[in-house]
């Protein structure tokens, strides 16, 4: 038995053959008073808190773009809703649960199949989209791509040779329900082996190493992950197609009706055509997994992750953060140059990067490191005014976007107008984002003048989001 499956079999639920576990009192879930949090709750908060899960295709990071199929669905929806996405990652479907009844999260956004059978404080939505069950198998063992060596297994084609197979499965998931309802079906037992910890994919990917002999997914899941794959067999389904929604509370139905209206509205999109064709429908090339840009096969962000994290432990800084900031100035590309004549992949004025010594621009790991150096010294001059280390931070993104100066004035204004200078967001940011206005830009509280605000304003917004999808999937 392999290493992994070892592991994971510490925490599985066995269902003996011809046998079904019963729950015996009261279940933890059971226990948990469900919230009340509804639309109105979320609109004056000005956030929706979803989970979904971390694989190819529903959210990952790809060359530094935070990307997936539930993530895409999720930005259109909270666009169209004017609220705040706060995405966060989890793989346990019976935690996922527990936090949406607890009020923690207001949707499990994933490709959960919704059934007639009563899941006590859960509502599913409107369909996203559809798709079948499948079984998946191996064809062979994986190889180096001599197809000459390679021996082939007996596929399982009839659902009725399942009997007295173990499939595992993840846990509370429908996979496990409809393989209980096929065992009745063919009259013989199925052995269902459910992982806690354990995403769909992850239970893919054991088949293919030979871990593990079958497990069962949505057939468009399947077929994706042919791609990084290729030694499995997903052509056996072992249901009709199925309804694959969101999830959410049941004592929040105006937030459930307006994800409903809003899902049949855009299903009929050409946006939402484009996402799914994206995800699901176009070949992706092989080196798009195997080249190490893709969080879920090799985790980097980019040719200088290292370079990053050697520069920003200097100063103490999470150099996801460095990413991030990188990205938004150059995409990762070190000798680029702006029509203002910022440099390098830190997009470094030529002033900044004498006065930080670096002599050549070009250079990634000088670029990095005068960047770096000019994020302390910026969080130097303001630590005096802004104490708190993570709104301060705030302050400093947008001062190396459109110059300390400029951001001072919008503390002042702040603080003139009644305002809290030492807040970011609806305070500061406001004043900063408006400095184009005569009113503002006149005002004799300001001495650096006019100021384009919209682009800082964006700027420490776009850096930020993109910060925490990298910390939900890179180390």
């Amino acid at each position: 038995m392999g290493k992994i499956l070892t592991a994971i079999l510490t925490s599985l639920t066995l269902l003996l053959p011809g046998c079904f576990t019963e729950k015996k009192g009261a279940s933890p879930d059971t226990a948990i008073e469900l919230s009340k949090r509804d639309l109105n709750d979320i609109n004056e908060e000005g956030v929706v808190r979803v989970v979904t899960n971390y694989n190819s295709t529903n959210y990952f990071v790809y060359k530094g773009t935070p990307m997936g199929y539930q993530l895409e669905l999720l930005q259109e929806f909270s666009n169209y809703m004017g609220l705040k996405l706060d995405v966060t990652i989890n793989n346990d479907l019976s935690t996922n649960y527990r936090d949406l009844k607890a009020g923690a999260i207001d949707i499990v956004a994933s490709s959960l199949a919704a059934t007639l059978e009563k899941n006590e404080g859960i509502r599913f939505s409107e369909p996203h989209s559809y798709s079948r069950q499948v079984l998946i198998q191996q064809r062979y063992q994986p190889d180096d791509g001599n197809t000459g060596d390679r021996e082939y297994n007996k596929l399982i084609r009839n659902q009725l040779n399942l009997a007295g197979e173990t499939i595992y499965v993840q846990k509370e998931s429908a996979y496990a329900k409809r393989l209980r309802n096929l065992a009745q079906e063919i009259g013989d037992s199925i052995n269902i082996v459910e992982i806690a910890d354990y995403e769909v994919e992850q239970l893919i990917g054991l088949v293919a190493s030979g871990e593990i002999k079958y497990t069962v997914c949505d057939e468009n899941l399947a077929r994706v992950n042919l791609n990084y794959y290729p030694n499995l067999d997903v052509e056996t389904a072992i249901s009709f197609p199925q309804k694959l929604s969101w999830a959410v509370r049941s004592t929040s139905p105006d937030l459930l009706n307006v994800i409903n209206n809003w899902l049949i509205s855009f299903k009929k999109t050409a946006r939402y055509n484009q996402i799914y064709q994206k995800y699901y429908l176009n070949k992706r090339s092989v080196h798009l997994v195997d080249e190490g840009f893709h969080s879920i096969k090799g985790g980097q962000v980019s040719d200088f992750d290292e370079m990053i994290k050697e520069e920003s432990n200097k100063f103490n800084w999470d150099w996801r953060l460095i990413a991030s900031l990188i990205y938004q100035e150059s995409r990762f590309f070190p000798k680029v140059e702006s029509w203002a004549g910022a440099q390098g992949l830190m997009q470094l004025m030529p002033g900044t990067a004498d006065r930080f010594g670096v002599e050549n621009p070009d250079n990634p790991r000088q670029n990095i490191r005068g960047g770096v150096e000019f994020l302390k010294w910026l969080d130097e001059r303001l630590k005096s005014r802004v104490a708190d280390p993570e709104e301060r931070i705030k302050f400093v993104l947008a001062s190396y976007n459109v110059g300390l100066g400029h951001v001072l004035d919008a503390m002042n204004l702040a603080e003139k107008f009644g305002k809290d200078p030492l807040v970011w967001e609806n305070n500061v940011d406001y004043y900063l984002l408006h400095k184009s206005e005569p009113k503002y830009f006149n005002d004799p509280v300001v001495k650096f003048g006019y100021c384009r605000g919209e682009e800082p304003y964006h700027y420490v917004t776009e850096i930020l989001e993109r910060y925490e999808h990298y910390k939900n999937v890179m180390e």
